[in-house]
């Protein structure tokens, strides 16, 4: 028989409540362990990139309080070694409240206090304060809305940004590649004048082009911070100094343009700046989930849909029909841009709820915001290298579905009126006759007149046919 672990499971610490259990092995402490017991909600605990702008703040925090001399220094960088090992992605399992908790994110916040004095008592080899030291000059009520908007700032500009950046990119030399074809143009899903292919991509080019220059402007009111505000924005226990400096030492170490804020009790008591943000993350996603859409119905078929375009296949698409392939990386896209939709209703709702001097609904905000963030970002590359970088364009199927379509008429109605045009579309159509043919028996103009006048690549031209 193997012999019983001697090691205890639990060890006792204490809070201002009295004793709780902790796991013998947790590197937190009294208050996470009693987040862990009061919130059963979700699966979901707080987001990775959420964790690390805490640890940034907490990093930040002791080094701009001992600059100010107002913390020994090496508790100061015993505080800030520990939180580099955050900031690095290690301990993550450390951080296990759910994103279901109180309101202010209070128990996240003294989560990371927790963990880095734990850390910093190792390094120090002596007793490290959650509270007085890893938390000096801060409360949940700054350091929450910050950390928000720090990991949003610093995943938005190191994610996102690049990653629309690649799929504008894509855009463009896709533009480059099949620029010149020429297809129907559809509206109401319905036959219309022609297009070409740089005309189509780059409407959508332009679609992401102003996406990210909304988001980017957005960041101007996300980089201002909370952190100087403490409990309701007085800046009760921080030192006057300390906002300005705080946000200029954090502003040099992620190398992003953080200041502090106007105006703390804007950023306590409401999220406007994460709605606003969020909002613009929306739009990214419409647009993703438009071009999703057509390049689903511009692959659609192969024989029995529009069939314009072939996407890549990346993998069989049905367990019962043999040969199926379906276009999964667009639809999965446009579930991601559904579920940034969502997360923006969440947001809109979870805004609302600044009551008074503090908004109370900052952790789902958090999990919601940067979640939109990463969904967008995994979007954008994979619409770019695994669907429009590799699509191939059917020239067959749009030679053929140019030639019959009737809308080409519309090029004659200054030569023969639309109700002659009309008559001469409806009877293409109802024949199957290609445009051209019908309306050479129908008018005076000879054939070559009418090859002129309805030449597809001339009338994506748009103007007067000539």
């Amino acid at each position: 028989m193997t012999q019983a672990s001697t090691q205890p499971q639990y060890r006792i610490e204490k809070d201002s409540m009295g004793e709780v259990n902790v796991p013998a092995d947790a590197l937190y402490q009294a208050q996470t362990q009693r987040a862990i017991d009061n919130f059963h909600f979700s699966c979901h605990t707080m987001p990775a990139a959420f964790i690390q702008a805490l640890a940034y703040i907490k990093q930040t925090a002791a080094l701009t309080n001992a600059q100010l001399g107002l913390l020994e220094g090496d508790i100061a960088n015993a505080i800030a070694d520990a939180a580099q090992t955050i900031i690095d992605g290690e301990h993550q399992k450390q951080f296990p409240i759910d994103v279901f908790q109180t309101g202010s994110g209070t128990s996240s916040n003294m989560n990371a206090n927790e963990v880095i004095a734990t850390l910093a008592s190792e390094i120090l080899g002596g007793d490290v304060s959650p509270n007085d030291h890893v938390n000096m000059g801060q409360s949940s009520n700054d350091v929450v809305p910050t950390a928000i908007q720090v990991s949003s700032a610093l995943s938005i500009e190191r994610e996102l940004i690049p990653a629309l950046s690649h799929l504008i990119a894509t855009l463009q030399l896709k533009r480059q590649e099949i620029g010149d074809a020429v297809k129907t143009g559809r509206t109401h899903l319905m036959d219309a004048m022609p297009v070409t292919f740089d005309q189509e991509l780059g409407g959508w080019q332009f679609q992401i082009e102003q996406a990210k220059a909304a988001i980017e402007q957005s960041l101007h009111v996300v980089k201002a911070l909370a952190q100087g505000g403490t409990a309701v924005g007085t800046g009760i226990n921080a030192d006057p100094r300390f906002a300005s400096a705080f946000s200029d030492n954090l502003a040099q170490t992620t190398k992003v343009s953080f200041t502090s804020s106007d105006n703390f009790f804007y950023n306590l008591s409401s999220q406007d700046a994460m709605v606003a943000l969020s909002g613009q993350l929306k739009t990214a996603a419409v647009a993703m989930m438009k071009i999703a859409n057509d390049l689903r119905w511009m692959n659609s078929g192969p024989l029995a849909g529009l069939g314009e375009i072939e996407l890549q296949g990346l993998q069989p698409g049905s367990s019962i029909m043999p040969g199926k392939v379906n276009p999964v990386i667009p639809e999965a896209a446009a579930m991601a841009a559904a579920q940034v939709i969502g997360n923006d209703t969440t947001i809109t709702v979870a805004g609302q709820s600044g009551n008074f001097q503090l908004n109370v609904m900052l952790p789902v905000i958090a999990h919601n915001i940067l979640e939109s963030i990463e969904l967008l970002s995994n979007s954008a590359v994979a619409l770019a290298d695994k669907a429009i970088a590799t699509f191939n364009v059917r020239d067959d199927n749009l030679q053929k579905a140019l030639a019959r379509n009737p809308i080409l008429v519309t090029a004659l109605n200054p030569v023969i009126g639309y109700l002659k045009a009309a008559e001469i579309a409806k009877k293409a159509y109802k024949e199957g006759k290609a445009i051209i043919d019908v309306a050479e028996q129908e008018t005076d103009l000879d054939r070559a007149t009418l090859e002129r006048l309805l030449d597809p690549a001339k009338l994506a031209e748009g103007g007067l046919a000539g």
